[in-house]
């Protein structure tokens, strides 16, 4: 609970540590020189660059050198099929269920967006077909294939180290990215890594700074830059760094590789909890995304009879923070893009419940969502009718 609302909206941004907090301070205020100067003051900010650049390099499982701090999960996703289109031509490939940031940039590109399974996972049989073309000749050839690790509205997990085999075999001069903006919390990173040759992340995901995140390049030079300028960051991304957000940015990630283990399962249970309770106190209401193929903070639900626009309204009302979809998407009246690739009926879509749990929750925080959802959706279903 933070002050007297219950926040379940992590997926949409964490609550910053207090740790990460207090490491970027210094940054703010007495050593707040620019790292590419020569004087004492700038060589201060660069080694707090170069540190925290090796503290992101070590939970991500990769050299500091391959690390480029960007703006956030947007631009970093951005610079994968644009920076790889514009460097390599060809096409970009994603799922239809990735983030906006990937979506967009392929749509953009005229790439090709392949169809998802029941979770919200990339089929691996449509995306065979898509770069056998490709290797065929039939389709230009394919530059980059972006799958999310972990889907942001549903929490399904895709296993990367497939899609990357499929890519390898039949199209073996392609990029692999993963959108990992929403894996830091859940997975260890170093199992991802070394099936992908890029990488995104966003530090206010995991209890860091907004308006910083990591692309993770281990191809140095294989995407073209979206930002030129003085070149900064190896040539990859210029502009002078966020050295203040870096560093929150890599206290937040350490602490988060630190925790995970215990944290996992205790917010396991609490999200078991939340469901399990909303089951059996409401008809019609399921669970999205089986948990065995989910991260332990989604309590995803589709509620039948409810418009989550009034829904979400009423749960404002009564203190809870929760979304029906992307934060991104916020205010769309469109039913979510990714349950309509997962082939949910509007009639559940329109009732989509985005509860999302993370480092600060509590029981407290579930029991009063318990308190609060139950009478709102027994609300709405009364104007209905």
């Amino acid at each position: 609970m933070i002050g007297r609302l219950t926040y379940l909206d992590h997926a949409a941004s964490t609550p910053m540590r207090r740790e990460a907090i207090e490491a970027m301070l210094p940054y703010l205020d007495q050593q707040f020189a620019n790292p590419s100067g020569s004087h004492r003051f700038a060589r201060q900010a660069r080694a707090a660059l170069d540190e925290a650049r090796e503290t992101v390099a070590a939970v991500v499982g990769c050299l500091p050198g391959e690390v480029v701090f960007t703006g956030g999960g947007t631009e970093a996703d951005n610079t994968a099929v644009l920076g790889a289109v514009a460097r390599r031509g060809g096409q970009a490939v994603c799922s239809a269920a990735e983030h906006h940031a990937v979506l967009h940039a392929v749509e953009q590109v005229g790439g090709t967006v392949v169809g998802v399974d029941s979770a919200g996972r990339i089929d691996l049989v449509e995306l065979e077909q898509v770069l056998r073309r490709a290797a065929d000749g039939e389709a230009p050839p394919v530059t980059v294939v972006s799958v999310m690790a972990v889907n942001n509205e549903v929490g399904s997990v895709t296993d990367i180290a497939a899609v990357a085999a499929l890519v390898r075999r039949l199209a073996p001069a392609a990029l692999v990215h993963s959108d990992a903006v929403q894996a830091a919390s859940w997975v260890d990173l170093r199992t991802l890594t070394p099936h992908v040759d890029l990488l995104s992340l966003s530090g206010h995901k995991f209890g860091g700074p907004k308006g910083v995140g990591v692309m993770v390049m281990r191809r140095p030079g294989a995407v073209a830059p979206l930002l030129v300028g003085g070149g900064q960051e190896r040539e990859q991304r210029s502009g002078t760094q966020n050295v203040a957000g870096a560093v929150a940015l890599a206290e937040a990630l350490r602490l988060t590789d630190i925790e995970r283990a215990d944290e996992v399962p205790r917010l396991a249970a609490l999200r078991d909890t939340l469901v399990d309770r909303l089951v059996e106190a409401l008809p019609d209401v399921r669970e999205t995304v089986d948990r065995a193929h989910k991260v332990a903070g989604s309590a995803h639900v589709c509620i039948r009879g409810v418009e989550n626009e009034a829904l979400l309204f009423l749960l404002d009302e009564g203190g809870v923070c929760a979304s029906a979809a992307s934060a991104c998407a916020a205010g769309a009246m469109e039913p979510s893009h990714v349950l309509a690739a997962m082939g949910v009926e509007r009639e559940w879509s329109a009732g989509a419940l985005r509860l999302t749990l993370g480092h600060s929750t509590t029981l407290d925080d579930v029991e009063r969502a318990i308190e609060v959802v139950v009478p709102a959706v027994q609300r709405v279903r009364s104007f209905a009718r």
